[in-house]
């Protein structure tokens, strides 16, 4: 893997990539805080030595380079994930790849389901601990520790600093940013009334498909990081109604405004 890391490396540093700071993965439906970077380079995924290519509709599919805030970042612009065929290396390889670029914080977004049923859909969730229920780890192959402790710390994942600037700024600009913990699961089918109940039950307060893989590499790698999730549905067992997904890429829409305006803010102090 760090044969195929240094090739896709140098491909992206001969295409200008040069020392981002920041890097940003961007969830379902929250693609517009491209539209608030000065962007110097844009390649698709499909481009890029040795990265998996984006299948999901609504993922973009680009790394885009630019500036935001003065800092240069690095972002993004659709993920991977498990329901798509990918292994958990190749989910978190872009991950490695940012990092070995340069970038020392990781910030993270995605769409939720609310299992707290006191947050609504359209608010934000600030991430504070996970649950994986993904079935492994993306650490768990032969020769990880040749990129970092294999045995990863996991007592802090998301950074408390991080995450404490995040409700400063929350409150400055009275944005409701809920508090808890996303579990994630495979997907892609949704949950059952049955597996709703048992993720409340075990603790979570909002679940997902996707960042809980990305957490762990960069918690592998010592990255700061930072998660806040879009809540797009209510998942009420005792109230379910069958999802909607369009419904969900608009409730994501609505609250990416509130996401953007965290982002941005957040990067000006680092």
């Amino acid at each position: 893997m760090l044969k195929y890391i240094q090739e896709t490396v140098e491909y992206l540093q001969n295409k200008g990539f040069i020392e981002p700071e920041i890097g940003i993965i961007l969830g379902t439906g929250l693609g517009k805080l491209v539209e608030e970077i000065d962007i110097i380079k844009k390649v698709s995924y499909n481009d890029i030595p040795n990265f998996p290519t984006a299948t999901v509709e609504f993922h973009k599919g680009k790394l885009i380079y630019g500036i935001l805030e003065g800092k240069k970042v690095i972002i993004m612009q659709g993920r991977f994930h498990l329901y798509e065929g990918y292994t958990l290396q190749d989910v978190t390889y872009p991950v490695r790849v940012m990092e070995k670029l340069g970038i020392k914080t990781l910030l993270v977004s995605n769409a939720a389901g609310g299992i707290n049923l006191n947050f609504k859909k359209g608010e934000l969730m600030l991430i504070e601990d996970h649950i994986n229920l993904q079935g492994s780890s993306p650490l768990a192959f032969k020769g990880v520790e040749i990129l970092g402790e294999r045995f990863t710390d996991m007592n802090e994942p998301y950074n408390k600093a991080l995450n404490a600037k995040f409700k400063n700024i929350a409150e400055t600009n009275n944005i409701k940013l809920n508090k808890g913990v996303y579990a994630s699961v495979v997907g892609p089918q949704l949950e059952t009334r049955a597996e709703y109940k048992m993720l409340k039950i075990i603790g979570a307060d909002a679940v997902g498909m996707s960042t809980v893989p990305e957490i762990i590499v960069a918690n592998h790698l010592n990255l700061k990081v930072a998660a806040v999730s879009v809540l797009t549905d209510e998942c009420d067992p005792n109230n379910l109604k069958p999802v909607n997904i369009a419904e969900i890429i608009a409730m994501a829409a609505k609250a990416e405004p509130n996401l953007i305006t965290l982002f941005k803010e957040l990067i000006k102090t680092l």
